[in-house]
């Protein structure tokens, strides 16, 4: 028996209207509501704080909803819309989705999914690419998303392997590995937290990038200058040094739990003394032994569908693991399949 798909949009209505769930696009006015909901929420990070996601404002469409239950903020969804009118969370941000209350509950959640793909279904918006936060940035599990991902038929079109070390169940850093990080050390390696990013962008990333895959990095320095000011107990730079000559560099994005290395890159003389393993050894041992996870990022390349091996080998020696980051294709007419 076929059913109306009218009927079916009218009876996602009436659930919305009787689960009191309402959303919103976010507008500039909604800024410290925004940012207060992000401080106590169970799956965030500080990159979607509007002074992080503003940067690039004349670049994407902002497009991120607010989704209330009466005056209450149930969910945030950071999202931009594209030229062919898909809405991408985020397309400008390593991470997305669903950023949802400290104490929400399943049948919440789906109602806080319900409400969002009703509202953009109803404005001709066709799909929403999801990109999902890596489980390990959570402070309290989010999996009822999956559930609701599960329920709509969303399409997994990409998933990379990121690697972290969990603190709580620590593996060894392997035996190659000790011995290049001996090595760093008896070069006379030096490992500082510098001031300014000028020197690791200048000197290090943006001429490594250029040469192994003729791209600039994502962020200039003048972005990541600017990020670093507004954001300074979330974004920092330590470099390796022979001597007065930088080698050897990490940019880091902090949260709460995790410590996240954001930019990675050595210089060839770096390399012939091991700078980089021996810079990581120093952040691991010394900088962050509180973090619940240090995550080294991705090592997937062609959107996911292609492992860069050596990097892998680089990050496992180091005692991390993987975790997937996956991304979602989702048709907004599926949300019927959610009533």
């Amino acid at each position: 028996m076929e059913v109306d798909e009218s009927l079916s949009v009218c009876s996602a209505v009436a659930k919305e209207v009787e689960s009191g769930f309402r959303v919103c696009r976010y507008d500039p006015s909604l800024r410290s509501e925004w940012d207060r909901f992000l401080s106590t929420a169970k799956n965030t990070t500080f990159m979607f704080r509007r002074d992080y996601m503003d940067y690039h404002a004349e670049r994407f469409e902002d497009h991120s909803l607010i989704i209330w239950r009466g005056t209450q903020v149930m969910g945030l969804l950071p999202a931009n819309l594209r030229a062919d009118g898909v809405l991408v969370s985020h397309q400008g941000l390593t991470y997305g989705g669903f950023v949802l209350r400290r104490e929400i509950t399943l049948g919440s959640v789906l109602d806080v999914v319900r409400a969002s793909l009703h509202f953009l279904h109803q404005r001709a918006v066709p799909r929403l690419i999801y990109k999902r936060l890596p489980r390990f940035y959570n402070t309290l599990p989010d999996d009822d998303v999956d559930y609701a991902l599960f329920l709509m038929d969303s399409k997994l079109i990409r998933r990379d392997c990121s690697l972290a070390i969990c603190r709580s169940d620590r593996l060894p850093v392997s035996r190659g590995k000790k011995s290049k990080i001996n090595k760093g050390k008896r070069a006379g390696v030096i490992v500082k937290r510098d001031d300014g990013f000028q020197p690791f962008w200048t000197k290090v990333l943006t001429p490594r990038l250029l040469q192994r895959f003729g791209v600039a990095p994502v962020h200039t320095i003048e972005e990541i200058t600017g990020l670093a000011d507004r954001l300074p107990e979330h974004i920092k730079q330590y470099s390796a040094y022979l001597g007065d000559e930088i080698v050897a560099g990490v940019t880091v994005y902090e949260t709460p739990t995790v410590a996240h290395m954001q930019y990675i890159a050595v210089t060839d003389k770096g390399e012939e003394v091991c700078a980089l393993e021996y810079l990581f050894h120093c952040l691991i041992e010394e900088v962050y032994p509180a973090k619940v996870y240090f995550d080294f990022g991705i090592c997937n390349e062609r959107d996911g569908r292609e492992l860069n091996r050596g990097l892998l080998q680089f990050k496992e020696g180091f005692g991390a693991r993987t975790f997937s980051h996956d991304f979602y294709e989702i048709e907004t007419a599926n949300v019927t399949r959610l009533i």
